[in-house]
């Protein structure tokens, strides 16, 4: 497991989460194949270059520490060890401890480093430590390797750089995020959309996919026959009986939070069930208006009900039908909520829709109460003969007998109102369908069968044996057609319920999936900004962005700070007393999300922390200028924000006295400011990393290992950078610098009362 990079220190583990047996083992052979790979680097390229390789093995203490930019790390003796380890290594080598040696147990040969260390520490501590001897060194023929690959580049003259820049490009350098498709990628264009998601999620099923032709063909057929199987199970009757969020007997969800949901949820379309049924009104009023004598009591009922649905229909269109109300008086700007409160007030809806329906049911069967109550019909009287064919079809003082079929089809009318209401519960429909039926039955067969028998008399004068048959009586039928529509719209309602129901899961389901899908959006867009800085993030989650690009930008000019506590490392301890370690941790893990809390306010935003290593705190400021901003900028203003980076340093300290205070300790801060040219990018193609490299920064990491407590020292240009700012630097002299050979650096006068800058010497 790859824990970080340090500048061109690669810091990994083996055992980490789980303990492994052959951990030993598995570090010292990536550290040989390591070596190999920078041997054959070198050899193809000519750029000297080398590896030096520690491995150490023991306990240690892991975790996250610090509010942003969270990265995982591992704390203990045994790490610093292993960091002394490399330092005192041999380049081409693995070095290892005596621990590691026998862990090996003698999977490789080693040979004794001898006692003449060029790390300190390694000397101080005393003990010996061993060289791994390469197994497959002697087989390797570097020179045919060099040879062969320099064949294939563009020819032995290219610079070393370009050259080294091939080389890797050959070996298949993996590239940050190179693995994430994106659908606006060239690369990816021609790619199937059903590959580029799994491809985004899974790179070994990309790889698999490229050693088997048939992969993608197999996972389509075996997704279409999912997708046609939902289908089926959609359209089967057998989806009542299948589904576990239902009762197959009621339909009602078993959970009754659900259930409560469904019953409260709105209905923006009940208006459009209300107009619905007003043109079912309607067409009964049309069909006893042509064939009935227009009786003004029958004009009077069909006035007061059309008022009543017009009322109804105001009321539910109210939203719609005074828009221009706003526009008016204020006494009538309440008129569109009557519309909404339809739509969410359960009780509401309930209460219109039956109303409407009776209504339509009554007006279907208001013309049957003009006909007289007596069962005498006047074509049954033994005077009427087959010669008195033109006898009158209206009943005397009554409406026309051949209105009662037509009061049939009114009242089959009236069964369909009851279907309109979509989201009406099934029990209530079949109340009122039930209702209905009763009521229409006992009509026409029971109180006013006796029309249907006049209506055959008046249409066959002949011979009793010359009527019809039964089944051609209008009351039979008629009968017969309300116990047909009342069957089918019965299934129809339950299987439409059984749909809003599923209609209203499957929404609730896909807003659960969404705000899920938003929240892990948001989570992975958070994980990434606390990776990279603000202004990379978009670099990798922007619609244009091509992922596989490797991310780099130049800065002309930023500010550098490394702040580290070294009393820590002396208060660190394991033991029981303090949980091996853990209290320790804990101490540092305050201390680093205290300096974090600063970066949250708004004076420190254009602060970027970069990193923490053990117990320094390495931040940058001037990283979100845009590359070549500042180069056209005056030198005054590109480095203004030296002064941020200073009241930040100045931050740091004020909040380490804070938790000194709380924590009865004495940590003092020591810190090393540097400004000037960097390269920033994303490195590493698991755990990508954001950092930035340059003399500015190795200098600015110089200042703090080589500074004072308590103080910030600074280089000579930074000195003259901040005196331009206000600030007062004085010198400290000349001393020696790893690397650099001899500085003269200064220290910053850390009160933040700013002076003119004439009045600042830097002698």
């Amino acid at each position: 497991m790859r824990i970080k990079i340090l500048g061109d220190c690669y810091y990994c583990v083996s055992g980490l989460p789980l303990s492994l047996p052959d951990h030993a083992i598995n570090c010292v052979r990536m550290g040989l194949d390591m070596c190999r790979a920078i041997r054959k680097l070198r050899a193809a390229t000519g750029v000297d270059i080398n590896m030096r390789v520690g491995v150490h093995s023991g306990s240690v203490l892991c975790g996250v520490i610090g509010l942003q930019k969270w990265q995982y790390d591992v704390w203990s003796h045994d790490v610093t060890l292993a960091n002394h380890m490399e330092a005192g290594g041999v380049p081409g080598r693995v070095h290892i401890t005596g621990a590691t040696l026998a862990l090996l147990a003698g999977a490789y040969a080693v040979e004794d480093a001898g006692m003449e260390h060029r790390d300190p520490y390694l000397r101080e501590l005393g003990e010996p430590t061993y060289l791994v001897i390469d197994p497959r060194a002697e087989e390797e023929d570097e020179k045919g390797t060099a040879g062969g690959l320099l064949s294939s580049l563009e020819g032995p003259k290219m610079r070393p750089s370009l050259l080294m820049t091939r080389y890797l490009e050959s070996w298949g350098a993996a590239k940050p995020f190179a693995h994430l498709s994106h659908v606006d990628s060239p690369v990816s264009t021609s790619t199937p959309l059903q590959e580029k998601t799994l491809a985004s999620f899974s790179p070994q099923w990309s790889l698999d996919r490229s050693r088997t032709p048939r992969g993608l063909d197999d996972e389509l057929d075996t997704g279409d026959a999912k997708f046609f199987q939902v289908i089926e199970q959609l359209n089967s009757q057998k989806q009542w009986k299948q589904s576990k969020d239902f009762n197959p007997l009621t339909l009602y969800f078993r959970e009754k939070e659900m259930e409560k949901e469904y019953r409260l949820s709105a209905i923006p379309a009940f208006k459009y069930y209300e107009a619905c049924t007003f043109l079912v009104f309607l067409s009964n009023f049309i069909i006893q208006m042509l064939v009935t004598n227009r009786p003004p009591a029958l004009a009077i009922m069909y006035s007061i009900t059309f008022l009543l649905f017009l009322l109804l229909l105001f009321v539910c269109f109210s939203e719609d039908l005074m828009r221009c109300a706003l526009k008016g008086p204020k006494m009538l700007h309440w008129l569109p909520a009557l519309s909404g409160l339809v739509a969410t007030r359960p009780g509401l809806r309930i209460a219109l829709s039956t109303t409407t329906i009776l209504l339509v049911f009554a007006m279907a069967i208001t013309s049957l109460f003009f006909f007289p109550a007596s069962s005498d019909c006047p074509f049954q009287a033994p005077n009427v003969s087959s010669m008195i064919s033109n006898l009158s079809w209206e009943l005397p003082g009554s409406l026309p007998l051949i209105s009662v079929p037509y009061s049939m089809h009114c009242c089959t009318l009236g069964f369909l109102s009851c279907s309109l209401f979509l989201h009406m519960s099934f029990e209530l429909k079949l109340l009122l369908l039930l209702l209905w039926l009763a009521a229409s039955c006992s009509l026409f067969l029971h109180s006013h069968a006796w029309l249907s028998d006049c209506l055959i008399v008046r249409l066959y004068l002949g011979p009793l044996d010359s009527r019809p048959g039964v089944l051609k009586e209008p009351k039979l039928m008629g009968a017969i057609s309300f116990f047909i529509f009342f069957f089918t719209l019965l299934v129809l309602a339950r299987q439409n319920e059984y749909y809003c129901r599923l209609d209203f899961l499957w929404k609730k389901k896909l807003r659960q999936e969404r705000e899920e899908t938003e929240t892990m959006e948001n989570l992975t867009r958070l994980l990434l900004e606390n990776v990279l800085p603000a202004h990379v993030a978009p670099q990798f989650i922007g619609q244009n962005r091509r992922n596989e690009d490797l991310y780099h930008q130049s800065y002309e000019c930023v500010c550098v700070l490394f702040a580290s506590v070294p009393d820590f490392k002396e208060f660190y301890s394991e033991s029981n007393i303090n949980h091996e370690g853990l209290e320790c941790l804990r101490l540092l893990n305050e201390i680093i999300a205290d300096f974090d809390e600063l970066l949250s306010k708004p004076k420190f935003s254009g602060v970027e922390k970069i990193k923490t290593i053990g117990s320094t705190y390495m931040a940058a400021t001037g990283l979100n200028a845009t590359s070549g901003q500042d180069a056209q900028q005056d030198a005054e203003r590109s480095c203004s924000h030296l002064g941020t980076m200073v009241e930040f340093a100045v931050a740091l300290g004020s909040k380490l006295d804070v938790i000194n205070k709380h924590s009865f300790n004495n940590f003092r801060l020591r810190v090393g400011l540097n400004h000037g040219p960097v390269v920033a990018g994303v490195i590493g193609a698991q755990k990508p990393q954001y950092d930035i490299w340059g003399n500015t920064v190795n200098v600015a990491s110089r200042m703090e290992s080589t500074g004072v407590l308590g103080k910030i020292q600074v280089t000579e240009e930074t000195a003259w950078a901040l005196q331009s700012l206000g600030y007062t630097c004085y010198s400290r002299g000349v001393i020696k610098v790893k690397g650099k050979g001899q500085l003269c650096t200064y220290f910053l006068n850390t009160d933040l009362t700013r002076s003119g800058p004439s009045s600042v010497t830097l002698g």
